[in-house]
């Protein structure tokens, strides 16, 4: 689980990246792709070809850190590119399910209350 402070944004990276990239190509996907600020303290969450593995890079004041995370199962659900620039944003417990390997675009409450009170 990841906690995103509030007013951090998480930029959702459109398509799949090469994994084999580290911080140095990742920073330069977002500054140079993305037209985004890798040094703004906003979260840039990446996923591979197979669906498998998520990177997240993030600005912490003082350096660039990168969340990484292989799913055993299943995979990390990402949008279509269509009607995109690049990037879409989520909310913070959109991308808390995300790294769980749930469905974040649509997900199912399995409890609702008959009554108030």
């Amino acid at each position: 689980m990841m906690i995103v402070p509030a007013g951090v944004k998480v930029h959702l990276a459109l398509g799949y990246t090469d994994m084999r990239k580290g911080i140095d190509g990742l920073s330069m996907l977002v500054q140079d792709v993305l037209k985004k600020d890798p040094f703004s303290g906003h979260l840039f969450a990446f996923r591979g070809k197979r669906a498998s593995m998520l990177k997240i890079l993030f600005w912490d004041g003082n350096g660039l850190c990168l969340f990484t995370k292989r799913i055993d199962q299943g995979g990390f659900v990402w949008p279509i590119m269509a009607g995109h620039d690049g990037s879409i944003t989520l909310t913070p417990a959109q991308l808390a399910m995300l790294i769980e390997g749930i469905d974040w675009r649509a997900p199912e409450r399995i409890w609702k209350p008959a009554l108030a009170g």
